[in-house]
């Protein structure tokens, strides 16, 4: 299951860019079958022959999706500054050429290549900038603007100083694409279908990715409670918070598994994971990454961020004083207290923390667009449907009284009196 493999690997490196790619590939997949069954077209011959190609060679792949949005309160077309989105500035008889930014690319700068995507509903005044394509990493006319990932060379840094994610701003200054790499151009309705599509995949995603992140706060909360000398099942606050921190991790975990489950089968005969428990499943961690830290920050106590640097373990001035004081428990040495403390500082408390708490908020979509998305495809006229049954055969008078609903239309033409 994709969700369990995204959470194992997140275990293990934190953010693994990849997956994205899979999101990607199926949020295309059902779009350009669309566009293929209404145009007769070759959109969606291209994609599989882009995706064999891409297995094939194991390519690692950046979606290149999030554009610079210029004036948030106008529309693509509107922009005063017209590159703040890619769009397809010429069309050609040997392919396109687009131009504009993508202001956040996950992992950008060690990509083989870029899949290009627009980031939101396009009108149709907006077609030039509704377009998919594939280009690669050093094709003419990109510039990638990026910065190290991580806390590289940083003692401190005991996770993301080896497993980390850079993120870039790339310009497209007039790319060239061949036909056979372009999947939309232009079919507005598509390209939404693709944007709806693709974060119903990547938020089911996400929650495995930040399940993995939760397994690495819980452990380590529960190592630093044994370095200070403290038994998780004897301290009952410290047990209501440790249950707390896997309830959360397990709680929106659990959505994803539900919509995994009631996955569907699309237009296109692909799998899709159910959209509201994708989108529940990714709101809850987004509003509760903050509480995992939080949490973490209890449990392990004020040493994670107040620990001597670690160029102080090796210098014989202080070395022998931090070893003998600043130790928990004493079986545990210091250096594994400090290891822990510092790995939970990394998580939670650092640069590379803060970027997990705004990649877990904003990443895969803002809070209010997952909302928009549960309240669009939640049944509501369902349970109200459900709750006017009940009330025309009576269900809910407990036996007393008339079995209709007394509205107008409903038991007569007037509604009853009494």
């Amino acid at each position: 299951d994709k969700l369990e493999a995204v959470r194992l690997t997140c275990q293990y490196g934190g953010c693994t860019q990849r997956y994205l790619t899979h999101d990607a590939f199926n949020g295309l997949w059902e779009a350009t079958w669309r566009i293929t069954q209404r145009t007769g077209g070759e959109s969606h011959d291209r994609l599989k022959a882009y995706i064999t190609h891409a297995q094939a060679n194991d390519l690692a792949i950046g979606i290149a999706m999030t554009d610079g949005k210029g004036d948030r309160s106008k529309r693509p077309s509107e922009q005063v500054e017209p590159l703040s989105y890619v769009h397809v500035r010429e069309r050609r008889a040997d392919g396109i050429v687009i131009a504009g930014v993508k202001a956040i690319v996950t992992g950008g700068p060690y990509m083989h290549e870029l899949l290009v995507l627009p980031c939101r509903r396009m009108r149709p005044e907006d077609r030039d900038f509704a377009v998919a394509c594939a280009v690669p990493i050093d094709a003419p006319g990109i510039t990638i603007v990026s910065r190290p990932p991580g806390r590289p060379g940083n003692a401190a840094a005991k996770f993301s100083a080896k497993f980390a994610q850079s993120v870039a701003a790339i310009h497209f200054d007039d790319v060239f694409v061949p036909w056979d790499r372009v999947f939309i151009d232009g079919e507005t309705d598509e390209a939404h279908l693709m944007t709806t599509n693709y974060a119903s995949h990547h938020r089911h995603s996400c929650i495995g990715a930040r399940a993995g992140f939760g397994d690495l706060l819980i452990g380590a909360g529960a190592m630093m409670m044994d370095a200070n000398g403290l038994e998780l099942d004897r301290i009952s606050h410290l047990k209501d918070k440790m249950v707390e921190l896997i309830k959360i991790t397990e709680g929106f975990y659990a959505c994803g598994v539900a919509a995994s489950t009631f996955g569907e089968e699309d237009a296109a005969g692909n799998f899709r994971p159910e959209q509201i428990y994708s989108n529940i499943g990714k709101l809850l961690l987004a509003n509760q990454i903050y509480d995992m830290h939080r949490l973490a920050h209890e449990v392990s106590g004020g040493l994670i961020v107040g620990l001597p640097s670690p160029e102080e373990d090796h210098n014989p001035a202080t070395a022998p004083m931090i070893e003998s004081l600043l130790r928990g428990r004493p079986d545990v040495p210091y250096a594994h207290r400090a290891n822990v403390a510092r790995f939970i500082e990394d998580l939670t408390a650092s640069e590379t923390g803060g970027w997990y708490s705004v990649i877990s908020l904003h990443g895969g979509g803002s809070p209010e667009a997952m909302k928009m998305e549960i309240l669009r495809n939640y049944p509501v006229q369902d349970r109200k449907d459900l709750v006017q049954a009940l009330l025309d055969r009576g269900a809910l008078d407990l036996g007393k009284g008339p079995a209709r609903d007394k509205q107008p239309g409903r038991c007569c033409t007037k509604g009853c009196a009494e």
